[in-house]
């Protein structure tokens, strides 16, 4: 029988600590700070711990994500202890040090997050409350989840973030919703100012908050719902915007699922990419526009739904299609007839991905039947009428009807 000769690694502790500090802590993790030879953390974790800790002290570099490789290799074989704000698997370090490590390298500490501690003085269900990070994160991202009777928390990237917070919920017609910014939580200096975003005044406070925000939607604001089929003119556009009840009906073929990448072929405005992302905050879209105004007026768009993260790639396809990542959905909503997009399209997707494109035109739609026949599928004719008035009457105006094929790409393709 052999042995492996490879030393044993010792556990990398991941400590949550709060703004009470030292005296919050319990034993287990007072004992794992004493006995660390190597302690990591961000400048103001590091001040909280006294003079019994005597490891190497080692603040995070900027930026973070990138250095934590390094910095674990150059301590290898040391007991490494890692400080965490609170609990280090919500929204901190214990993410990307499971993603680099492991998670049978890990001995992980919790402490209360700062989001217990905000349900707690508001007498807020935790279960059924919104959060949204701010933190390395853009503001616009916080649009998405603004619906009228929301709780929300957000956690905070400084003492700017309240003012930035008031600021956009004005912005995007929540202006009525009332404001809590909980300073210092769990410590002697805990604080809690309070007020609207219509009349938010307050001065940047302490850097170490949160905003707690009771959402209330302005009666002039458009409303947002939760699913797919947002009223049209949510959209900046030129008119090459697929519209509200057919767009409904194409991400019910789509079917985003969390985590999953749809390619939106032929952006126009960026309705079908915008709105899969905002089914899940994990769902990831490229949207592909040859043309450079609407490729800008489709970030625009994003940023007010929600969605900053939305990936906008300029060029025609199938050419700008090289090099992205394997999606798991394509919608393609014009250009069809462009040489080699359908074959590129079907190439690009794994077994179990889906397909779907939308045309009004007979060359686009022959396509369509052609490769409803060799893949099967389901091909199908969307027809929208609206009503409007006749002289003294009410009558139908026909939208153009839409051809819609949509599949799933079998094990084995066979063609």
């Amino acid at each position: 029988m052999s042995s492996d000769p490879r030393p044993t690694r010792p556990p990398v502790t991941v400590a949550g600590i709060g703004a009470d500090g030292w005296k919050g802590l319990p034993e287990a993790t007072r004992t794992a700070l004493r006995d660390a030879d190597v302690l990591i953390g961000g400048e103001r974790q590091l001040d909280l711990l006294p003079g019994e800790c005597r490891g190497e002290r080692v603040p995070w570099p900027s930026p973070l994500r990138p250095a934590v490789p390094g910095l674990l290799a150059a301590h290898a074989g040391r007991r490494v202890a890692v400080l965490a704000s609170g609990d280090p698997m919500f929204y901190g370090i214990g993410r990307a040090l499971a993603e680099e490590l492991g998670v049978e390298a890990l001995r992980v500490l919790p402490h209360p997050s700062s989001v217990s501690y905000a349900c707690a003085r508001l007498g807020w269900p935790l279960e059924d409350t919104g959060t949204v990070t701010l933190v390395g994160r853009p503001l616009a991202s916080l649009g998405a989840a603004l619906h009228d009777g929301r709780r929300l928390l957000v956690l905070s990237a400084g003492a700017a973030t309240p003012g930035e917070v008031a600021g956009l919920l004005r912005e995007r017609g929540y202006g009525p919703s009332r404001m809590h910014v909980l300073e210092q939580l769990g410590s002697e200096r805990e604080a809690h100012v309070t007020g609207t975003a219509d009349g938010w005044e307050h001065p940047p406070g302490d850097p170490l908050n949160l905003v707690a925000v009771e959402c209330v939607r302005a009666q002039d604001a458009l409303r947002l719902a939760a699913v797919p089929g947002l009223p049209d003119e949510a959209y900046e556009n030129d008119g090459q915007l697929t519209k509200r009840h057919v767009r409904a009906a194409t991400l019910a073929a789509l079917a985003p699922a969390p985590g999953e990448l749809l390619w939106d072929i032929g952006g126009g405005s960026g309705s079908i990419a915008i709105e899969w992302m905002r089914t899940h905050r994990s769902c990831r879209a490229i949207t592909v526009e040859r043309d450079a105004v609407r490729a800008q007026r489709i970030a625009g768009n994003a940023e007010a739904l929600g969605v900053p993260g939305l990936r906008v790639v300029g060029g025609a396809a199938p050419a700008a299609l090289a090099g992205l990542p394997v999606p798991d959905a394509v919608f393609i909503g014009g250009g069809l007839t462009a040489s080699g997009l359908l074959d590129a399209c079907w190439a690009a997707l794994p077994a179990g991905g889906r397909l779907v494109a939308n045309t009004v035109t007979l060359e686009s739609e022959a396509l369509l039947a052609e490769r409803y026949r060799r893949h099967g599928g389901e091909l199908v004719r969307l027809a929208v009428a609206h009503a409007v008035p006749v002289g003294a009457f009410t009558g139908w105006r026909q939208a153009m009807p839409v051809t819609q094929w949509s599949v799933t790409k079998p094990g084995e393709d066979p063609s």
